[in-house]
């Protein structure tokens, strides 16, 4: 019997994926569209970000002429999540993937792609890079498919379809709500949040962004603590 590539295995796996990627991706290129992204620096924003969240914040605060701090701050603590990732994977390559190479690794860090990479039993190289192509490739040309078609559709389709976005949100957070009142109400407290600072002309996007991410998560890491089995009794997945 031949022993199966581990690279190819996981460019199988990936597909589906880059199927999902593609399909929200066009949520956030036809908002690039009302924002007045055109469709090739939106493919860019998409390149070298990997971030649905972070994107979708970004955009928001370049749209509202938001500054690069409120950017560059609110754009950091959407994807904070990635540091943690980033640095558990890092502990699963060995010592000979150098620093480039892990560099490369961390800038294909997504939900879906961790996912796949750490449920193997092992993790090198080669098959947690080829896990990124096809997402990658999904991600960019779905939002320059979505961006084009922004340009050309009429204003009101363009408004309609952008009720994508929210759906996008709501088919993420309610399931995750559902099964947890923790979740549910940092969730609730969020929004709650989102619609007092709303009320205050002088504060610009960014900042209810960067105000609520902060408040919220420090709450819920003070109040609503997640408690985790310890790793000696708890089923770890290799």
């Amino acid at each position: 019997m031949t022993t199966p590539n581990p690279a190819a295995a996981a460019l199988r796996d990936s597909i589906p994926i880059a199927l999902g990627y593609f399909t929200v991706s066009l949520a956030f290129g036809l908002y690039c569209a009302r924002m007045g992204v055109p469709p090739v620096l939106a493919g860019l924003i998409s390149f070298t970000n990997l971030s649905s969240s972070g994107q979708f914040a970004g955009i928001t605060i370049i749209g509202a002429q938001g500054s690069y701090l409120e950017l560059a701050i609110g754009v950091a603590l959407v994807n904070l999540r990635y540091v943690l990732m980033a640095i558990s994977l890092g502990q699963r390559l060995g010592p000979q993937v150098g620093t480039g190479r892990r560099l490369l690794l961390a800038a294909g860090i997504t939900d879906e792609i961790y996912a796949l990479g750490m449920g193997r039993r092992q993790v090198g190289f080669g098959d947690y890079a080829a896990s990124m192509v096809l997402p990658i490739i999904g991600w960019t040309s779905g939002t320059i498919v979505g961006a084009a078609a922004g340009e050309v559709l009429p204003a009101r389709l363009v408004s309609a379809f952008g009720v994508l976005l929210y759906a996008m949100f709501v088919a993420i957070v309610v399931p995750a709500a559902a099964g947890s009142w923790q979740v549910l109400a940092v969730v609730l407290g969020a929004a709650g949040l989102s619609s007092l600072l709303a009320g205050i002309n002088r504060l610009e996007v960014g900042w209810r962004i960067i105000i609520v991410t902060i408040v919220v998560a420090a709450a819920a890491a003070t109040w609503l603590p997640q408690h985790r089995p310890r790793p000696e009794t708890a089923e770890v997945a290799h």
